[in-house]
């Protein structure tokens, strides 16, 4: 995961991105990646809730 810090406390998950941060253009070159799963992850070891996250903004260039 790139900028994405996930914590479970029972059952209530939260999700920590600065987007400040900055990781390059997209694929396609449209936008700027701030955060990414990088594709589905388990929001905790053992768990069978997943998560799939992309912050992004416009690219402007």
């Amino acid at each position: 995961m790139k900028n994405v810090e996930m914590n479970l406390e029972g059952n209530i998950l939260t999700i920590k991105v600065d987007i400040t941060k900055e990781f390059g253009v997209s694929g396609s070159g449209k936008s700027i990646i701030i955060a990414s799963t990088e594709g589905n992850q388990s929001i905790a070891p053992d768990h069978d809730v997943k998560i799939g996250l992309n912050v992004y903004r416009k690219n402007t260039n």
